[in-house]
């Protein structure tokens, strides 16, 4: 069993990370929508960036103040730089890392379920990473609703996939200190039951 970060660095090296975008896209214009629509002009980050191809994208925004990106990976980030001179990447523990400065809106696809302890990585975003109303918005296809994914740590030989229900994501943004949680489904198709979307806003201070 490989470690996430071992196994994302991989893709790197085969190219596997360019399917990251085509496989993810409609989900996470979704996700984008919901804090467009939500914010004036906005600062971002992507927490669990890959190669930086949703950091790009929204940096393009007219409202987008600015786009950074945080990973894992070494390989990733090094892709990501690589890639754009535009915006920012840092590698870093999404456990442990901060930014400078805080930001109106945080976004993840397909990251937390990779932590043993996914609300510590939670409450770090609230705490230290969103400004006041700052909204976080998830995104995983890995949940126990949607059983097409059940196989997928036999199959990718991943060391850390918590395969959770949606009411206990949707407990543990709670309990993390966000407002407002909202929760849905986006993009099923036929057995598949779409991308869990989970916002959650920062009230307080």
């Amino acid at each position: 069993m490989k470690t996430p970060i071992e196994t994302f660095s991989n893709w790197v090296r085969n190219g596997k990370d360019d399917g990251m975008e085509k496989n993810h896209f409609e989900s996470v214009s979704k996700m984008f929508d919901i804090i467009v629509n939500s914010k004036g002009k906005f600062s971002i980050i992507d927490a669990g960036c890959g190669n930086g191809w949703a950091v790009r994208y929204i940096g393009k925004h007219p409202n987008c103040k600015s786009s950074c990106g945080i990973d894992g990976s070494d390989l990733m980030i090094k892709k990501a730089k690589k890639l754009d001179s535009n915006n920012q990447y840092f590698l870093g523990d999404l456990l442990k890392w901060k930014p400078v400065n805080k930001v109106d809106a945080v976004i993840s696809m397909e990251v937390l379920y990779y932590f043993e302890n996914p609300i510590n990585v939670l409450r770090n975003i609230f705490n230290n990473w969103l400004d006041k109303n700052g909204k976080f918005v998830m995104g995983i296809d890995f949940y126990y609703e949607n059983p097409d994914c059940h196989d997928w740590q036999e199959k990718t030989g991943v060391s850390i996939m918590n395969l959770m229900k949606i009411n206990e994501w949707e407990k543990l943004f709670i309990e993390s200190g966000f407002s407002n949680v909202k929760k849905y489904q986006l993009c099923s198709s036929g057995s598949w039951k779409g991308t869990l979307v989970i916002e959650g806003t920062k009230i307080n201070i």
